[in-house]
């Protein structure tokens, strides 16, 4: 998709922090934290969101989630993490392409939601 912002990083043409990368994904500091330690793993393919996915998906989406713990260990929280996946305008998805937030710490993130 030509005017995807996260398919111009995959591609390289907007710079970013790396993280990790293989031939699915590709994870890269958020240039927004909202804790120390904040990612991003997205699908090298373009996938829109959560609700577009396959069967055919299933390999990308279980590497996504197998290389989380390994990316908050290795970037500062150790003792767990916490994994969103926003999905859609309900979900508050502001990029529509796939993307896994992992956010960490040394110490608990706070509340996982706030009521309204």
């Amino acid at each position: 998709m030509t005017d995807c912002i996260f398919c111009k990083i995959v591609q390289g043409e907007i710079p970013s922090r790396k993280a990790f990368e293989d031939d699915l994904v590709y994870a890269f500091h958020d240039i927004h934290p909202l804790r120390p330690t904040h990612l991003l793993v997205i699908p090298k393919r373009h996938i829109a969101s959560l609700a577009e996915v396959g069967a055919e998906d299933e390999p990308v989406l279980g590497r996504m989630l197998s290389v989380a713990p390994r990316l908050a260990k290795e970037h500062g929280s150790p003792n767990g993490f916490r994994s969103i996946i926003n999905t859609g305008q309900v979900g508050g998805q502001e990029v529509a392409h796939l993307h896994l937030h992992i956010l960490g710490d040394t110490k608990p993130v706070g509340p996982m939601l706030e009521r309204d």
